[in-house]
């Protein structure tokens, strides 16, 4: 059964719980590079378990927007798409290499990074990144 979900990874302006604000445009180069594909959707940052596919990432007028799909094809798979029809997993958080950053004040400011993956996690770095079940098909 695969699960298609979509929601906000990254918000702009908003500090994370680490003190790091990604700034509006900071994922354009890095998206521009390839396909949605090319970000992995994974489970708790951990790179032996994608979880799915990313099909849209998108910078708008809020943040980073991401729609994809939980496939069932293994055990962490169908582990992570309980969690979600349950409602016990809806956290997003990013995983990335800092391209360019600068300090304002307790605050790190990315206005240019390069996205690797984007995992599901019950506790996400950044409060407001939430995704929400789209359907099931």
């Amino acid at each position: 059964m695969t699960l298609t979900i979509e929601g906000y990874a990254s918000l702009w302006g908003a500090a994370d719980l680490n003190g790091d604000v990604v700034a509006e445009g900071a994922f354009a180069k890095s998206l521009a590079k390839g396909d949605a594909g090319a970000v992995k959707m994974l489970f708790q940052h951990d790179g032996r378990t994608p979880v799915g596919v990313w099909d849209e990432l998108v910078e708008d007028g809020r943040g980073l927007f991401v729609r994809g799909r939980i496939e069932a094809w293994s055990p962490e798979a169908k582990f992570a798409a309980a969690l979600v029809r349950a409602g016990a997993l809806d956290g997003l958080s990013i995983g990335y290499r800092t391209s360019r950053a600068r300090r304002e004040g307790r605050l790190r400011v990315l206005s240019e990074v390069d996205l690797w993956e984007v995992s599901l996690v019950t506790f996400p770095m950044l409060p407001g990144a939430r995704f929400r079940l789209n359907s099931v098909r």
